[in-house]
């Protein structure tokens, strides 16, 4: 059998990428029901900002159960770490993770550039593997280092995420399937792949790289249990690669489909020099509010819509179900 199946007790190794504003519960139960993990991102199911941790973990406890009363399958939440001390917001989520008896989280490691920052806070996985709680591990600058600092540390699963990608980039600008192999053949433990992940055929180049199985973002952004908002969907399915803007802000890179906004930030970074039109534009994009403001309220002025290459093939708004079934069509038939 699969091993990422096997580990995360579900019926395709398919991971639902964590899109920070773009979950909530009832997405992730679709994509755990159609066989698929199912991700809490960080911000499930809300449309505000707090600077409270105590509001924020309370918010993620109601996406929890929410979650819980509409599958009876294997999900995930989201943790945000470090090879260092966590955050107080870490802390809090990691507790209603134990609390609510959370089957497996997605560490979105911050680390991977150098031998202090490669895996994940030790703290953080032993708490984790006392618990029994299966561990993915995704690292904003995958490496080989990293992954086998990962490996090291116990993780269950590894993500090594390409070039191709939606959100925050990485800044070793290698794509998609060239990190692949180079990761697979470093490690024994299982490796996602993530970026332009989109169809049965990258899937299949996946699996023939030496993935075992994959993490997708993008594609499930234009599904009908996806909270994004109606137009941005839209917008996604009318576009293709050729579409996006790529441009430059903390801690790397980002890319955009066209906005009021991704025009000032594709300026900042063809007239600015490289450290500076980073910074300028990581204030534009406000951290992730962009994101909230472009994809979740569908506001093409004042936010951006980051997605990956593989929405050159996106056509249509579909259900969750039908996008997995037919993204691991070969899978299920090559596993009968």
């Amino acid at each position: 059998m699969n091993r990422v199946a096997s580990i995360l007790g579900i019926k395709y190794p398919f991971v639902q990428g964590a899109m920070s504003w773009l979950t909530d519960a009832k997405f992730v139960a679709a994509v755990s029901n159609a066989g698929g993990m199912g991700i809490l991102g960080p911000n499930a199911g809300a449309h505000t900002v707090t600077p409270s941790a105590d509001e924020t973990a309370e918010r993620m406890r109601e996406q929890v159960k929410q979650t819980q009363a509409l599958t009876d399958k294997p999900f995930a939440v989201t943790l945000i770490v470090a090879a260092g001390d966590t955050s107080i917001f870490t802390k809090k989520i990691l507790d209603v993770v134990i609390e609510e008896h959370v089957p497996a989280v997605l560490l979105n490691s911050l680390g991977g550039v150098s031998s202090d920052t490669y895996g994940v806070d030790p703290a953080t996985m032993k708490t984790l593997k006392e618990h029994g709680i299966k561990t993915i591990v995704r690292s904003l600058q995958p490496s080989i280092e990293d992954a086998q600092a990962v490996e090291k540390q116990g993780a269950d699963v590894y993500v090594a995420t390409g070039f191709d990608e939606g959100g925050t980039m990485p800044g070793g600008e290698i794509g998609s399937f060239a990190i692949m192999p180079m990761i697979a053949d470093a490690v024994k433990i299982p490796v996602l792949l993530a970026g332009a992940i989109a169809d049965a055929r990258t899937v299949n180049a996946a699996f023939a790289l030496g993935a075992e199985g994959v993490y997708v973002g993008s594609r499930l952004i234009p599904t009908t249990e996806n909270p994004a908002a109606e137009n941005v969907k839209q917008l996604i399915v009318d576009s293709n690669a050729e579409d996006l803007t790529l441009f430059r802000t903390l801690p790397d890179y980002y890319r955009s489909l066209p906005t009021k906004l991704v025009d000032q930030l594709t300026k900042n970074d063809q007239t600015l020099p490289g450290k500076e039109a980073q910074q300028a534009n990581a204030k534009l994009m406000g951290g992730t509010s962009g994101m909230r403001i472009g994809m979740l309220d569908g506001d093409l002025e004042r936010g951006y819509v980051s997605v990956g290459t593989g929405i050159s093939m996106v056509h249509s708004i579909q259900p969750v179900k039908e996008v997995i079934d037919e993204m691991m069509a070969d899978y299920d038939e090559n596993a009968k």
